[in-house]
């Protein structure tokens, strides 16, 4: 199977994981891919597969060399991002592609269009999956799995290919920072891993933002409005007033590179009460935690201005800069450069404005750095996959855990 026919028939999986849910994994429907899998991996010849009871599979393929060599863990996550459905995807298939504008839906007037997206550019010649523009494509992280499996594929065609103990592991949820909760290194079984989670086959991540998230909760006073004066303290009024405090240098929209940020990802609420969730980000945790301080100051301040309302932050840890971790471990990063060089594929360390299962991981003792998987414009309409791209990462895999 080519890895565009199994990547198309993953999308066709609606597997958008719930930041609301209480369940594990968040929406069940995320385990319909993971059986899915499941059956794949065992058409393939793979027998050692185990499951968790959290939605989470792991796999093992046995060494084939009597070399004493380090189990190496591949992981892909099944779910797709909260931001844009990922039902129905009828994704289109642009083949040779010549720099012109994609049209994806011609009665929405909704374009792929590279005077916006210059990165097209880089692909003409080549297979372009898109959207129809209605809905995400779910490159994050299919293209991830199509990768991993293909590269099974490769494997069981080829058996004289030596290689040492390689595990695979696929995750539910990834999307809402819960990927590695439940997962267990010693189901998993690798002394390293790489997740294939990421975008620019040029680029492997082994540093990631150090992560927050933020709840507002805020408390006015309801007043009928005819007498409302000196009395009605509207929450909502406050809630824009506390987000149009925060500077526009601190919002993602205004940032990059190295620089964090502080998100306002939802509100909503009346004149009682507000809510405002956040997500907080930067590469360095003093950082971080001075934005936190600056949410929990903006809180107080609120309070002063508006005397007899009441404003609560309540703030969660979601994830750390892997970066310190990996750095102890340079082996890991020499395998996937020396694979770069074999393919005479030039490779760029570039820091994640985000995070992956394998920074969580990193810190559950398999450290865990990101390749890339050829997508671009992940969580959104505009989501695209280069095939080939896709497929030198299945070469690139290859040369990693080639003996």
């Amino acid at each position: 199977m080519s890895l565009l026919t199994r990547f198309l028939s993953y999308v066709s999986f609606d597997t958008q994981s719930d930041h609301y849910s209480e369940t594990v994994p968040s929406t069940s429907k995320q385990l319909k891919l993971i059986q899915h899998i499941k059956e794949e991996l065992i058409a393939l010849g793979i027998s050692s597969i185990r499951e968790d009871g959290f939605g989470n599979l792991y796999a093992t393929i046995a060494s084939n060399t009597k070399l004493k060599v380090p189990s190496i863990g591949l992981m892909a996550h099944v779910d797709t991002a909260t931001e844009m459905s990922g039902k129905d995807v009828k994704p289109k298939v642009i083949k040779k592609y010549a720099g012109q504008s994609i049209v994806l839906n011609p009665s929405l007037n909704i374009e792929l269009n590279p005077a916006i997206f210059p990165t097209l550019l880089k692909h003409q010649g080549k297979t372009i999956v898109t959207t129809d523009g209605t809905t995400l494509l779910g490159a994050d992280d299919k293209a991830g799995i199509a990768i991993i499996l293909t590269f099974v594929e490769y494997l069981a065609k080829h058996p004289e290919f030596k290689h040492g103990p390689i595990q695979l592991g696929f995750t539910c949820d990834e999307e809402i920072g819960r990927g590695v909760a439940h997962f267990d290194p010693k189901l998993f079984q690798a002394d390293f891993a790489y997740t294939l989670d990421g975008g620019d086959i040029t680029e492997i991540n082994i540093e990631n933002f150090n992560a927050s998230s933020a709840v507002v909760s805020i408390t006015g006073k309801a007043i009928h409005p005819g007498s409302a004066k000196d009395q009605m303290i509207n929450a909502q009024t406050l809630a824009s007033d506390y987000q149009l405090s925060i500077p526009k240098t601190m919002r993602p929209e205004h940032t990059d590179h190295y620089q964090g940020f502080i998100h306002l990802t939802e509100s909503n609420g009346s004149v009682e009460s507000s809510t405002l969730r956040y997500i907080i980000r930067d590469h360095d945790l003093t950082l971080l935690k001075q934005k936190e301080v600056f949410l929990e100051t903006l809180a107080k301040d609120l309070e002063k201005r508006y005397p007899g309302a009441i404003v609560n932050v309540s703030i969660q840890h979601s994830y750390s800069n892997m970066k310190p971790v990996l750095d102890k471990h340079p082996d890991i990063l020499k395998r996937v450069e020396q694979a770069y060089k074999l393919l005479k594929l030039p490779l760029n360390i570039v820091p994640i404005r985000g995070g992956t299962d394998g920074a969580n991981l990193t810190f559950k003792g398999v450290p865990t750095p990101n390749l890339a998987t050829g997508g671009y414009n992940y969580h959104g309409k505009f989501e695209y996959l280069v095939i080939e791209d896709a497929e030198k990462m299945v070469e690139v895999i290859q040369e990693i855990v080639r003996v």
